[in-house]
């Protein structure tokens, strides 16, 4: 089990303790404990299998929580949790995941109406009951069914890094246990769609057998539902992924790249480009149609150019112009992650960060970064320690010092991540920001504006002549919160004229702009940031889920900010004043 298993099966306890109005101490024991053990940089499995360590050297675990962690090593749950899912069916912590309800509107709920799915909230909703409860209303109904309707979307899918790091387990597992000979992820997690609903592996080997057989005795599959000649489907880990491995015959790996990896648009525009050029195509090769010669299969490349056309990246095939560029020679040049020299949002122990600035850099250098930008919150969260004027002042002089000494291993840039006002204006006097290099202008709060006061509240915040970079400008949280509404083209153009970089959020959680939004951006001038909003040392790999992101948008070195080296950097971006 992973540390992320443990800490949302600590954090979902809490919910259902807080449900049933247990005492808010130990409520508030597990909600940091979780929170503990989901940042901290060791496996909780490797402490808790190690005789002689203990995991209450952790802060936030003490001997109860401890007691716990070695339960759910054993079994996968325990007994508190137990006794609350035989109160409280599991069905009410899926109603945690609607917006607009927390744990005591939950509470609530249950007890005047006795209702404990989403079905019997949402018919609450429609028949105008809910409002009747204190602290709800019409609007609160209304937000419900909306978040319902996006929560049954959402339904059966996952993180693309959650995916990526099952899938990399698993094809590990396999080549190291059977003589596989290529091995690959297919499907939505080769395209780096932000969410996936299953994972496909295609692998080719001497005997298909012995790598379905394997497949079906990992020690984390916990259910096997089908297995034939040639592939095997089982659902992976505690989150019940689906995983389907396919063998293949070495003369059909490519072509069953191509097709597995889609998407569905793609896949039949190419089908039909083959039937025009008198060829058939399938997930077995490229064959002619007098005849049924084989024309191509073994490698992905070869396909496409049997059809004419230039090998295309599994980010661009949603159908967005892909295969029209690829025959007239004119694909992007696709930003890589070798392509990032910086990282230009994170957080240390200054607010809600779990780390110095001085383990930032070392971290940032040995990812082999040039430089970082250190951006911890300012005064509006108060709960994260945020930074007010004379706190942002001495920052801005202490990395100053920090660098002229040359005691950083990577240049580090004095930032701050402002807080965006429900007005639009900044949550720091401007000229305390004057004296940092990056400011970040964040929404982290007031998201449930009508869309056109929320544009109004960005074009102010654009105005800012210290405001260098939108940071995850539409305040999405994947699988958990829509982005906020507003008029995004008009934010675009705006930032595109005054020079504001759009921020690419490579949180696994955000992803925040993507694919359709970042060409749409593009088209108005609009450059481009990736970063990590690291709180962590280890979140800085999450880079490559920004770079991914920004492959789905089309995007090339050159429309990215922290591809330039750091004494082009901030020439680059809007000038103050």
């Amino acid at each position: 089990m992973e540390n992320a298993e443990y800490a949302r099966l600590l954090s979902e306890t809490a919910d259902l303790m807080e449900i049933g109005a247990e005492d808010g101490f130990r409520i508030r024991s597990y909600r940091n404990a979780a929170s503990a053990i989901e940042s901290y940089p060791e496996r909780i499995e490797d402490i808790l299998a190690d005789p002689a360590r203990s995991v209450t050297d952790i802060p936030g675990v003490g001997k109860g929580i401890a007691s716990v962690l070695e339960e759910l090593r054993l079994r996968g749950s325990f007994d508190r949790r137990d006794q609350l899912l035989e109160k409280y069916p599991p069905t009410a912590l899926e109603m945690l995941k609607i917006q607009g309800l927390g744990p005591k509107s939950i509470a609530l709920i249950i007890e005047h109406f006795r209702v404990t799915t989403i079905d019997g909230l949402e018919r609450l909703c429609r028949e105008q009951k809910l409002r009747t409860l204190p602290r709800m209303g019409a609007r609160i109904e209304e937000k419900v069914l909306r978040s319902i309707a996006s929560y049954r979307q959402r339904a059966g899918r996952f993180l693309l890094s959650f995916a990526s790091e099952a899938a990399a387990e698993l094809k590990q597992y396999l080549s190291e246990g059977c003589r596989v000979e290529r091995i690959s992820e297919a499907g939505s997690l080769r395209r780096g769609k932000e969410t996936v609903g299953d994972v496909d592996i295609l692998v080719t080997v001497s005997d298909p057998g012995e790598v379905l057989d394997l497949v079906t005795r990992h020690s984390r599959v916990h259910e096997v539902l089908a297995k034939g000649g040639n592939k095997a489907s089982v659902r992976f880990g505690l989150e019940g992924l689906q995983v389907d491995v396919r063998a293949l015959p070495a003369e059909s790996f490519g072509a069953a790249m191509q097709y597995f990896t889609g998407s569905k648009t793609h896949n039949v525009a190419l089908r039909q480009r083959a039937l025009k050029m008198g060829y058939t195509l399938n997930e077995y090769g490229l064959f002619r149609l007098e005849g049924g010669g084989r024309v191509a299969g073994e490698d992905e490349e070869e396909v496409y150019r049997a059809l004419g056309l230039a090998w295309i990246p599994p980010e661009l095939r949603e159908s967005g112009g892909e295969i029209e560029a690829a025959e007239a020679g004119r694909l992007p040049r696709l930003i890589e992650l070798a392509d990032i020299r910086g990282d230009l949002h994170m957080h240390t122990v200054e607010t809600d960060g779990r780390a110095s600035l001085e383990e930032m850099a070392a971290q940032a250098a040995a990812q082999g970064l040039e430089y970082i930008a250190i951006t911890d919150h300012s005064k509006a969260l108060a709960m994260a320690n945020g930074l007010d004027e004379a706190r942002v002042v001495a920052f801005a002089r202490k990395v100053r010092e920090l660098n002229r000494r040359g005691d950083l291993p990577v240049r580090v840039f004095s930032g701050l991540e402002c807080d965006i006002r429900r007005d639009g204006s900044m949550d720091i006097e401007e000229d305390a920001l004057a004296e940092l290099d990056i400011v970040v202008a964040s929404v982290h709060s007031h998201m449930n504006l009508e869309p056109a006061e929320m544009t109004d509240r960005l074009l102010r915040a654009l105005e800012s002549k210290s405001v260098k970079i939108i940071g995850h400008p539409t305040g999405r949280i994947l699988l958990h919160r829509d982005g906020f509404p507003f008029d995004f083209e008009r934010i675009a153009a705006e930032a595109g004229r005054r020079g504001v970089a759009l921020e690419i959020n490579a949180s696994p959680e955000r992803l925040d702009l993507h694919g359709p939004l970042l060409r749409a951006a593009k088209a108005h001038g609009v450059r481009f940031t990736i970063s990590t909003d690291a709180h962590h040392p280890r979140h800085l790999a999450n880079m490559i889920y920004g770079v991914r992101t920004a492959r789905r948008g089309w995007l090339e070195p050159g429309d990215v900010l922290n591809t330039l080296p750091a004494g082009q950097l901030l020439s680059a971006m809007r000038q103050t004043g």
